[in-house]
């Protein structure tokens, strides 16, 4: 393969020959086992020589040094022992390195002239380190054009030399790779051994996007014309959802037999008659006919599609469509002012809505502003790969709601390494500029009601906020550099890698089971922060980053994301615009984490670290909330009280609903039980028009009671110590459920195997020890360290029964 490029001028000093603009020169047609030829600044040529076996070869060597005027050699293959250097005729000589076993080893030949020069043989590694280091200002100065082909494979050892080159190559986004020359197989092939043949020659080239050079401002253009080809291509919807009529199964002869019905009724309401009569009877019987027989091949079609892989989703469309339809009211298109008043216009509404969003996401808490600062750690960041690329858009989840661009991230996915591409060199661009395209600063707040409180108060909505997916493509990228640079603490399980709620409340449970081994009391105090997320300050976020390590220029582009940023609040009946300040959704805010749990031996241990706790939290602008806070005793001998905060009590409780598993102050799980069979129960009635459906078959509502239902009476069991009689618990249930759906009642004297059989559902029981022998291997690969954290809580009682 030839390389390509535009700096490529032919040599005419040399025949064969092709030199390039920064000094390097390929041999293209001439003989022998060599490979690329260097120009130096002392007009000195150096070429690439493999094996030299023999003593009889090195005079040989220099024959063809003295013959192709090069006057260094660099040569592979030596497979002499130590590190020596000897003359091999006509002024050259011969500095090698090998190993004992007579294999590999590595040489450079110098002519006479420059064998006087030579001063050391070899060089420490900080001497090295440091060449690399001036290696990349340098290749950092040339100007980007150059091209890089990628090879496909690499050695399966590498030295340290080795490994230096490739993280040289990795940082200036370039690549090792062979040359590919139209010449023949001898003068291509550089070893030879045991029928197989190599080639030994390296070049380093840099990489370039087909030319382009992909600025922020081409965002504009490259969005447009995406979404102006998605208009071509697959039209335009209203974005607004579907209603679900009762005339869906709607077709043109219903619509032909309906209109001559009408004309019949106006016939006959004009003029009297039998004859009139009877034909609008005759057409009104046809008409329920027509709509009887398209309703009946409507649904037939419906529930063969329903019956297919490609239905699935209509499958749980039309069962949230069936549940909305059951609801009063599916849409509030009123809401309270501050002082409980109902606005009904639509200009009332919208001043609403802004003032409760501006002041809940432009409002600051009071804080202490900090006097110390931190040292900010200015150092080189590598270009955004595209690897990085491939695994922000794989994390990225298909068939969500779009952002105010209208570009989903299927576009990227269907795209493949073109959008790769792409996507790496515009955020490369986004790096270096420390600035995002102005598009990304937009997006649209929709407010989604928590199903708890009065539906008429804002404060009982959650702001969802859709964003570009593109950005969140760049966030993602940004976070997962920030992941390897940040350390977080081990008692933080929200959003990390290998940890989940499960990890949290299993830790919690453990530990009150081992206190109630001990007959030791338990203090622990839960604490809820208030509006956590939508009131973070930002300069405690800048401040964090810097103080963790995090580059001054990932800090800059952090600080980029949440600058001039504009938000659409939408609503059933309104959209306005609002200023913001703190996005919602940015991944690294989830540090954060507002489910915390303080437990002490003691009542005034407990509160006392509760104290601390404030005093850290709302010095830096977060707020505890007095009302939400709440303490438990577990194990509780007598009467202990209660825990004051700042001199008010905070609210006692016997149980305590943790990440949604609810935890007793006795230890049981009593409650726990019944919750799951509620929240089973709540899942069911959300598909009931779907498994209460007699056209739909049994197979599908066993597939949509496993994905729906059973997974909320699940979870968190695998951390439960379940007796007998609440397994039954479960089970009955269970069944009910699943008799219900079947049409089957307890007077047909139908076996439970059988209900379980024809839904295609095994036994509860089962399926709970299934899941916890899934998590007792998933704590068993957990590190030593993580394991010796708990095992260490069953030594440190002494037992007095």
């Amino acid at each position: 393969m030839r390389i390509v490029s535009t700096n490529f001028i032919p040599d005419r000093s040399r025949p064969g020959l092709t030199t390039t603009t920064i000094g390097t020169v390929d041999l293209q047609g001439a003989g022998g086992n060599w490979a690329t030829v260097g120009r130096r600044s002392r007009g000195g040529r150096r070429v690439h020589r493999q094996r030299e076996k023999r003593k009889g070869k090195g005079r040989e060597l220099a024959d063809v040094m003295e013959r192709r005027k090069v006057d260094i050699l660099c040569v592979q293959e030596t497979r002499w022992k130590g590190s020596k250097a000897r003359s091999i005729g006509a002024g050259c000589k011969l500095f090698y390195y090998g190993v004992d076993s007579k294999r590999n080893g590595v040489g450079v030949v110098l002519k006479e002239e420059f064998v006087r020069n030579v001063l050391e043989v070899g060089c420490e590694l900080e001497e090295k380190e440091r060449f690399w280091s001036e290696l990349d200002e340098v290749m950092e100065s040339i100007p980007t054009g150059d091209e890089e082909v990628m090879g496909k494979f690499g050695v399966k050892e590498r030295n340290l030399e080795g490994q230096m080159v490739v993280d040289f190559a990795k940082r200036m986004d370039m690549g090792v790779v062979n040359t590919y020359f139209q010449k023949r197989e001898e003068h291509r092939v550089t070893y030879k051994s045991g029928g197989r043949s190599t080639q030994k020659k390296r070049q380093k080239l840099r990489q370039a996007l087909g030319g382009q050079v992909v600025l922020p401002d081409d965002w504009e253009t490259t969005a447009e014309v995406i979404r102006e080809t998605g208009r071509k291509v697959l039209g335009v919807s209203s974005g607004r959802r579907k209603e679900d009529k009762e005339t869906w199964w709607w077709n043109e002869e219903v619509q032909d037999s309906i209109q001559r019905k009408r004309l019949a009724k106006k016939k006959w309401d004009m003029d009297r008659t039998e004859e009139n009569r009877q034909e609008y009877k005759e057409l009104q019987r046809r008409v329920k006919r027509e709509v009887s027989k398209a309703k009946q091949k409507a649904y037939d079609e419906l529930y063969t599609r329903l019956d297919t892989r490609e239905g699935e989703k209509d499958l749980y469309r039309l069962a949230r469509q069936r549940d909305r339809d059951g609801k009063d009211v599916q849409q509030v298109r009123v809401i309270k002012d501050r002082d409980g008043r109902v606005l009904t216009s639509e200009e009332s509404v919208q001043r609403r809505w802004k003032e409760y969003f501006e002041e809940l996401m432009n409002e600051e808490n009071e804080r202490e502003k900090r006097v110390e600062g931190v040292n900010s750690v200015e150092q080189k960041v590598d270009k955004i790969r595209k690897d990085e690329v491939r695994k922000a858009l794989k994390r990225m989840k298909s068939g969500k709601a779009v952002g105010p661009d209208d570009i989903p991230v299927e576009v990227w996915k269907c795209l493949g390494e073109a959008a790769v591409e792409f996507l790496a060199s515009l955020f490369n661009r986004v790096l270096e500029s420390e600035r995002m395209p102005e598009e990304w600063r937009r997006s649209v707040l929709v407010p989604i009601f928590k199903n708890k409180g009065d539906v008429q108060s804002c404060s009982n909505y959650r702001g969802i906020k859709l964003m570009s997916h593109t950005m969140k493509v760049w966030e993602r990228v940004v976070e997962a550099r920030l992941r390897k640079v940040v350390e977080i603490c081990e008692q933080q399980y929200g959003f990390m890698p290998r940890k989940s709620t499960t990890d949290a409340i299993f830790a919690l449970r453990i530990l009150m089971e081992k206190y109630r081994d001990g007959q030791r009391e338990l203090h622990c105090v839960f604490v809820d922060l208030e509006k956590a997320y939508d009131r973070v300050p930002r300069e405690e976020l800048w401040y964090c980053m810097r103080k963790s390590g995090v580059a001054e220029k990932y800090v800059r582009v952090v600080q980029d994301m949440y600058e001039r940023s504009r938000t659409v609040v939408r609503c059933a009946v309104v959209m306005d615009q609002l200023s913001e300040e703190v996005r919602q959704e940015s991944p690294w805010t989830m540090m954060f984490a507002d489910d915390i749990v303080i437990c002490s031996e003691s009542r005034e241990q407990v509160e006392e670290n509760l104290e601390r706790w404030r005093f850290a939290l709302e010095r830096r602008g977060m707020k505890v909330s007095r009302s939400k806070t709440e303490y438990m005793c577990v194990n509780e001998r007598e009467g202990s009280g209660t825990v004051r905060l700042q001199g008010e009590e905070v609210k006692k409780v016997q149980e305590f609903k943790y990440l949604g598993s609810t935890v007793q102050s006795n230890g049981e799980c009593g409650k726990e039980v019944k919750k799951r069979v509620q929240a089973g129960w709540n899942g069911w009635r959300k598909v009931s028009g779907v498994l209460c459906d007699q056209k739909i078959s049994a197979r599908i509502k066993g597939k949509v009671y496993r994905t729906v239902v059973r997974p909320a009476m699940l979870y968190g069991l695998e951390t439960v110590s379940l007796r007998k009689r609440q397994e039954s618990e479960l089970e009955v249930a269970e069944l009910k459920m699943l008799r219900f759906s079947l049409g089957v009642t307890r007077l047909d004297r139908i076996r439970n195997e059988y209900i379980r059989g024809t839904a295609h559902v095994g036994r509860l029981g089962d399926k709970v020890r299934e899941a916890r022998l899934r998590w007792f291997g998933h704590v068993q690969r957990r590190e030593t360290s993580w394991l010796k954290k708990w095992q260490t809580l069953s030594t440190n009682f002494s037992y007095n029964y």
